[in-house]
Protein backbone atom coordinates (compact mmCIF):
# COMPACT_ATOMS: atom_id res chain seq x y z
CA UNK A 1 0.00 0.00 0.00
CA UNK A 2 1.20 3.50 -0.78
CA UNK A 3 0.93 5.88 2.16
CA UNK A 4 1.69 9.56 2.35
CA UNK A 5 2.10 11.76 5.40
CA UNK A 6 1.41 15.45 5.89
CA UNK A 7 1.50 18.07 8.61
CA UNK A 8 -0.98 20.92 8.65
CA UNK A 9 1.18 23.28 10.73
CA UNK A 10 1.65 26.64 9.04
CA UNK A 11 -0.83 25.78 6.29
CA UNK A 12 -4.17 27.31 5.50
CA UNK A 13 -7.06 24.84 5.24
CA UNK A 14 -7.32 25.25 1.47
CA UNK A 15 -3.56 24.57 1.12
CA UNK A 16 -3.91 21.26 2.96
CA UNK A 17 -6.89 20.26 0.83
CA UNK A 18 -5.01 21.19 -2.37
CA UNK A 19 -2.03 19.03 -1.32
CA UNK A 20 -4.30 16.08 -0.58
CA UNK A 21 -6.21 16.46 -3.84
CA UNK A 22 -3.01 16.76 -5.88
CA UNK A 23 -1.87 13.46 -4.37
CA UNK A 24 -5.28 11.81 -5.07
CA UNK A 25 -5.80 11.05 -1.37
CA UNK A 26 -9.00 9.19 -0.68
CA UNK A 27 -8.67 8.88 3.12
CA UNK A 28 -6.91 11.08 5.65
CA UNK A 29 -5.77 9.19 8.75
CA UNK A 30 -5.39 11.54 11.71
CA UNK A 31 -2.54 10.24 13.91
CA UNK A 32 -2.75 12.95 16.58
CA UNK A 33 -3.16 11.83 20.17
CA UNK A 34 -5.66 14.65 20.86
CA UNK A 35 -7.34 15.60 17.58
CA UNK A 36 -9.96 17.57 19.50
CA UNK A 37 -7.32 19.98 20.82
CA UNK A 38 -5.94 21.53 17.60
CA UNK A 39 -4.84 25.12 18.05
CA UNK A 40 -6.65 26.12 14.85
CA UNK A 41 -10.28 25.07 15.17
CA UNK A 42 -10.69 24.12 11.54
CA UNK A 43 -8.15 21.30 12.08
CA UNK A 44 -9.80 20.06 15.28
CA UNK A 45 -11.96 16.97 15.48
CA UNK A 46 -15.46 18.31 16.07
CA UNK A 47 -18.47 16.71 17.69
CA UNK A 48 -20.38 17.95 14.63
CA UNK A 49 -19.19 16.09 11.52
CA UNK A 50 -20.01 19.14 9.37
CA UNK A 51 -17.43 21.24 11.20
CA UNK A 52 -13.73 21.02 11.96
CA UNK A 53 -11.41 18.71 10.08
CA UNK A 54 -14.21 16.30 9.17
CA UNK A 55 -16.26 19.04 7.49
CA UNK A 56 -13.25 20.47 5.67
CA UNK A 57 -12.37 17.07 4.23
CA UNK A 58 -15.95 15.99 3.52
CA UNK A 59 -16.43 19.11 1.40
CA UNK A 60 -13.37 18.01 -0.60
CA UNK A 61 -14.62 14.42 -1.00
CA UNK A 62 -11.94 12.99 1.31
CA UNK A 63 -12.77 10.48 4.05
CA UNK A 64 -11.53 11.16 7.58
CA UNK A 65 -10.58 8.66 10.28
CA UNK A 66 -8.85 9.24 13.60
CA UNK A 67 -6.41 6.64 14.92
CA UNK A 68 -5.43 8.10 18.30
CA UNK A 69 -3.60 4.87 19.13
CA UNK A 70 -0.91 6.00 16.67
CA UNK A 71 -0.51 9.37 18.45
CA UNK A 72 2.68 10.46 20.18
CA UNK A 73 2.10 10.21 23.92
CA UNK A 74 5.70 11.22 24.57
CA UNK A 75 5.59 14.57 22.74
CA UNK A 76 7.18 17.34 24.77
CA UNK A 77 9.69 15.07 26.49
CA UNK A 78 13.31 15.61 25.50
CA UNK A 79 13.65 11.92 24.61
CA UNK A 80 10.33 11.56 22.78
CA UNK A 81 11.98 10.23 19.59
CA UNK A 82 13.66 7.33 21.38
CA UNK A 83 10.56 6.55 23.45
CA UNK A 84 8.16 6.63 20.51
CA UNK A 85 10.52 4.59 18.33
CA UNK A 86 10.77 1.99 21.12
CA UNK A 87 6.97 1.85 21.39
CA UNK A 88 6.57 1.32 17.65
CA UNK A 89 9.28 -1.35 17.58
CA UNK A 90 7.44 -3.21 20.35
CA UNK A 91 3.78 -2.68 19.44
CA UNK A 92 3.75 -1.32 15.88
CA UNK A 93 1.74 -4.18 14.41
CA UNK A 94 -0.97 -3.76 17.01
CA UNK A 95 -1.02 0.06 16.86
CA UNK A 96 -1.23 0.11 13.06
CA UNK A 97 -3.62 -2.79 12.66
CA UNK A 98 -6.55 -0.63 11.51
CA UNK A 99 -4.56 0.83 8.59
CA UNK A 100 -5.42 -2.30 6.61
CA UNK A 101 -9.09 -1.23 6.73
CA UNK A 102 -8.44 2.20 5.20
CA UNK A 103 -9.32 2.90 1.59
CA UNK A 104 -6.26 4.17 -0.22
CA UNK A 105 -4.57 6.17 -1.34
CA UNK A 106 -4.26 7.29 2.28
CA UNK A 107 -2.35 10.01 4.08
CA UNK A 108 -1.30 10.11 7.74
CA UNK A 109 -1.74 13.60 9.22
CA UNK A 110 -0.35 15.33 12.29
CA UNK A 111 0.31 18.93 13.24
CA UNK A 112 4.03 19.39 12.56
CA UNK A 113 4.63 20.64 9.03
CA UNK A 114 7.92 18.79 8.54
CA UNK A 115 8.01 15.02 9.01
CA UNK A 116 11.53 15.23 10.47
CA UNK A 117 10.05 17.05 13.48
CA UNK A 118 7.13 14.69 13.91
CA UNK A 119 6.38 11.12 14.91
CA UNK A 120 5.13 10.61 11.34
CA UNK A 121 8.76 10.03 10.36
CA UNK A 122 8.98 7.14 12.83
CA UNK A 123 5.66 5.73 11.61
CA UNK A 124 6.91 6.07 8.03
CA UNK A 125 10.16 4.24 8.81
CA UNK A 126 8.25 1.39 10.43
CA UNK A 127 5.77 1.13 7.57
CA UNK A 128 8.59 1.08 5.01
CA UNK A 129 10.10 -1.88 6.86
CA UNK A 130 6.70 -3.57 6.56
CA UNK A 131 6.82 -3.17 2.78
CA UNK A 132 4.75 -0.03 2.31
CA UNK A 133 5.73 2.78 -0.02
CA UNK A 134 5.79 5.93 2.16
CA UNK A 135 6.22 9.52 1.02
CA UNK A 136 6.17 12.67 3.15
CA UNK A 137 4.36 15.65 1.62
CA UNK A 138 6.27 18.81 2.49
Amino acid sequence: MKLLTVGYGGRKPDELVALLRAADIRTLVDVRLRPDKASMGVFALSKNSQKGIQGLLANAGIQYVSFVEMGNMFYGRPDWVQRYRHLIERAGDLLMERLSEVQGPACLMCAEKHATECHRSILGDYLKKQGHDVEHLE
